[in-house]
């Protein structure tokens, strides 16, 4: 099935401002990284043409243009292996130009939340993630839904202030 959905890379180039990231899944399924990661392979972060990515280069394109770009993430504690992982190859996005956060599941008490990850560009666009049971990606949608775009930036915003800056996260 063919997505109407535009790339990542093209909705962030359309960005002026903001682009923040919600993510809320303990595990998004296998990829090879992670599998790498799980045989005890290590990033040489010194080496940067081993680890940067397309998506890399779009991030830190944006944030030269004066884009800021905020990811934050619910997770469950104990963290799963998944989370243990993403929380070693955050480093490639912080160097990339994101400002990352984590905020423990136990302490969103109180915050109502989407029910779905999603990217909010400048407050006016939704892009909605939606994932199967096992963590695969099965289709993105996008939204300007004022209601959908008030409830996710506000929900971002409560979750960003009690999260942890990815620096003094420890997993």
């Amino acid at each position: 099935m063919q997505s109407s959905v535009p790339p990542f890379s093209e909705l962030l180039a359309n960005t002026r401002k903001s682009a923040v990231h919600l993510e809320m899944r303990d595990d998004y399924g296998a990829n090879p990284r992670l599998e790498a990661w799980q045989r005890g392979e290590r990033i040489n972060w010194d080496d940067r043409e081993t680890w940067w990515q397309p998506f890399h280069q779009v991030i830190a394109d944006a944030v030269s243009r004066g884009v800021v770009i905020r990811r934050a993430r619910i997770v469950s504690e104990p963290v799963s292996e998944y989370i243990r992982w993403e929380h070693y190859a955050t480093h490639s996005n912080v160097v990339a130009g994101e400002d990352v956060r984590w905020l423990p599941r136990s302490q969103a008490a109180g915050i109502l939340v989407p029910v779905n990850d999603f990217w909010l560009f400048d407050g006016k666009l939704l892009r909605i993630h939606h994932f199967a049971g096992d963590g695969s990606h099965v289709r993105d949608e996008l939204s300007e839904n004022s209601m959908e775009l008030e409830h996710c930036a506000a929900a971002f915003e409560d979750i960003w202030q009690r999260a942890v800056p990815h620096d003094q996260f420890s997993v």
